[in-house]
């Protein structure tokens, strides 16, 4: 009986060694905190327009997702190593959890043995700019400079600015050569009550800036931020942001703050002056201007006519400064030109044009200057500056080297008095010290720009070819950034060299 026992383990303990050598070894599954794939994809979410595969480093999420994106109800499709993800209290379930993704959203990854890992999950909508919708009554198109056009116009700040509701609004075109050459039209946009608007102060008149031949996109901008640190009274705030109208893509602009009299731009108070050096064949029909023997003078505030009190003030005024100004005695420290403006508002005003080589700015237009009776003369806002740093080709602004601004008749004269020189050139090394900030700004502004340049290049195919006035074009909107800051740090050099052989 032993022996059966014995010979029957044997036999049990043979079969169990053979099923062993030929099964598998099953190795324990083990877990991990990593998202291994992140991404949105149509079949989850209709308002896409192709699938969005996000970029996964460290423990940061990134993706963009289209136009026309409901950001705040999207289904993500997602992989990990875990036992399971987390977001808002939530378990996540790969193309099903719905989430709003308009903000950052933190993720966690977690085991069955309690470890974790964190991810913020970061999409961008479409070029991360806001984006203005404008909606015409019975969709009319924008095409006159001169009439209005009804509609309503909203805003959705993604993330940077309070979003705007659907608003009345009144439209129109603006501009001189940017509205009759470019397929890509500048607007005024008028609220019927004062509103705040991309984050800038309440007002009524917004300036929808098309930016077509600067390729840059941020000359203007620049220009402004030279502006904001001069010691002028009032340089316009603006905000890029991507345009809707009527349901089609209009690219980015440049929305700025109009140049106009309130208590938010340029404040004159109840009896104050803004005049613009302008050109007759620009001016409208019900324009109110006077002559000097140099220029034009376009009285944009106030209102007035003709022979009224408030116009034969302002002409006698401008008229005897430039009298003055080309007078034998001019450089009088009381009764010459320093008598009638302020001197600090002419040096910054012509400094940043002169850096800039602003081409309109040595006598054609948007110049501007501002007075209130019993004060002096001020020069200001800055405006118009996307043919300057050297974007024409038809003079010699194209190249960085040579005085252009210091042309102007006025500063011509001024510039024959030693004082006046001595204080240009002591101003000059304040922007030459602010160099690397300005070159900076350049950067920053580039880089917000990063999907937009490529959003708007698509909609009007602007590089790699010849769009008036360009002296030159580039195939990428990063070598047209880097031609710029080529341009102005020889500017600058020049300008530098020039001013200390006066």
């Amino acid at each position: 009986m032993k022996k059966f026992w014995s010979l029957l383990m044997i036999i049990q303990l043979m079969i169990f060694n053979s099923c062993s050598d030929e099964s598998p070894i099953i190795e324990p599954e083990v877990q991990g905190t990593e998202i291994t794939k992140f991404s949105f994809l149509v079949s989850d979410n209709p308002g896409l327009r192709s699938n969005t595969y996000a970029k996964i480093e460290n423990d940061v999420i990134q993706g963009r997702l289209s136009f026309g994106a409901d950001m705040k109800n999207m289904v993500a499709s997602f992989e990990h190593t875990g036992a399971q993800m987390m977001s808002n209290n939530q378990i996540q379930i790969s193309g099903e959890t719905l989430n709003d993704f308009s903000s950052i959203q933190n993720y966690q990854v977690t085991t069955d043995d309690g470890k974790s890992g964190q991810y913020e999950v970061d999409m961008t909508y479409f070029t991360g700019l806001p984006i203005v919708y404008i909606e015409t009554t019975n969709n009319e198109e924008i095409d006159s400079k001169e009439d209005y056009f009804t509609g309503s116009v909203s805003m959705e700040g993604v993330g940077y600015f309070t979003d705007l509701t659907s608003t009345t609004m009144k439209i129109r075109g603006r501009g001189n050569s940017t509205w009759g050459i470019h397929p890509k039209k500048p607007y005024q946009l008028k609220f019927s009550d004062k509103t705040e608007f991309l984050g800038m102060p309440k007002d009524k008149k917004w300036i929808f800036l098309a930016e077509f031949s600067d390729k840059s996109l941020i000359r203007n901008k620049i220009a402004f931020e030279m502006g904001y640190l001069s010691q002028l009274d009032y340089t316009p705030q603006s905000v890029f942001a991507e345009v809707v109208v009527n349901g089609t893509y209009n690219g980015i602009y440049n929305i700025s703050q109009k140049v106009e009299e309130s208590d938010n731009r340029v404040i004159l108070g109840d009896t104050g002056y803004l005049l613009e050096i302008d050109q007759l064949e620009r001016l409208d029909s019900d324009d109110v201007y006077f002559r000097t023997p140099k220029f034009l003078i376009n009285i944009k505030e106030p209102d007035t006519e003709y022979s009224s009190s408030e116009f034969i003030y302002i002409d006698e005024l401008i008229n005897e400064f430039e009298n003055v100004l080309m007078g034998p005695d001019f450089a009088d420290p009381v009764n010459g030109y320093a008598k009638y403006i302020d001197i600090d508002s002419f040096i910054d005003w012509y400094l940043i044009n002169e850096i800039t080589k602003n081409q309109d700015s040595k006598k054609f237009s948007s110049i501007f200057l501002n007075v209130i009776p019993g004060q002096k003369i001020k020069m200001g806002p800055l405006w118009d500056f996307d043919l300057a740093f050297g974007n024409v080709d038809y003079s010699d602004c194209e190249f960085p080297t040579g005085f252009w601004v210091k042309n102007h008749a006025w500063y011509s004269r001024l510039f024959e008095d030693d004082i006046f020189v001595e204080k240009v050139k002591d101003r000059f090394l304040y922007y030459r010290e602010n160099q690397t900030f300005i070159l900076d700004k350049i950067d920053y502004h580039a880089d917000r720009l990063k999907w937009s340049q490529y959003e708007n290049n698509l909609k009007w195919d602007l590089f790699g070819r010849y769009v008036w006035p360009n002296p030159i074009f580039f195939n990428t909107h990063q070598e047209e950034v880097d031609h710029l800051k080529n341009w102005y740090t020889e500017r600058m050099d020049w300008l530098d060299a020039a001013y200390k052989d006066m």
